[in-house]
């Protein structure tokens, strides 16, 4: 018979999972409580939240949900990273940390409706931010608009450029026969 604290915990779980970008599991053997706090802290600032959770209850809370794959890395001390914001900044945020505390590995994550390994996890983390991608993008177009513009506009500017020469060798030719 579960008790009351267990089925509040599992419905907090479900409630937190519910709209995930992104979540990761993590294994914390090892790290002590002010590494756990500071993981937190640089998490937060990424818009995530770290929790540790019983794999028994996390089990429970993703059952029958599209999270339901990471029931199988749920062994060991576990810790829940989710996320409804940018997976990339998460993912740059925790390698960024795992780089430094080698004791925190990675089991496993989800990431946009799709399983993901931890070598995945590091390939997101590499790429860069949704805004620089979107910077390079609007640089792309940019680029190919001004080509474009400066394609279009070489006639016109071309006929200008003669028929100001032609005009300026007709005043030269009036006034070398007035001079």
């Amino acid at each position: 018979m579960p008790t009351q604290e267990k089925v509040t915990a599992v419905e907090d779980l479900k409630a937190r999972l519910d709209g995930v970008k992104t979540v990761v599991l993590t294994e914390y053997r090892g790290l002590t409580v002010q590494q756990l706090s500071d993981l937190r802290k640089q998490l937060r600032a990424v818009s995530a939240q770290y929790k540790v959770v019983k794999n028994r209850l996390a089990r429970l809370a993703i059952a029958s949900s599209r999270l339901e794959g990471l029931g199988t890395h749920l062994k060991g001390p576990t810790g829940v990273i989710f996320s409804k914001e940018d997976p990339v900044a998460v993912a740059k945020a925790l390698h960024t940390f795992a780089r430094a505390n080698q004791a925190l590995a990675i089991k496993a994550g989800y990431v946009e409706g799709q399983m993901l390994p931890p070598a995945e996890l590091k390939a997101l983390a590499d790429l860069p931010s949704r805004e620089a991608l979107r910077a390079q993008l609007v640089g792309v177009i940019q680029g190919g608009l001004a080509m474009l513009v400066g394609l279009l506009t070489a006639p016109q500017r071309d006929l200008v450029y003669i028929l100001e020469q032609r005009g300026a060798a007709r005043d030269e030719a009036a006034q070398g026969a007035t001079g």
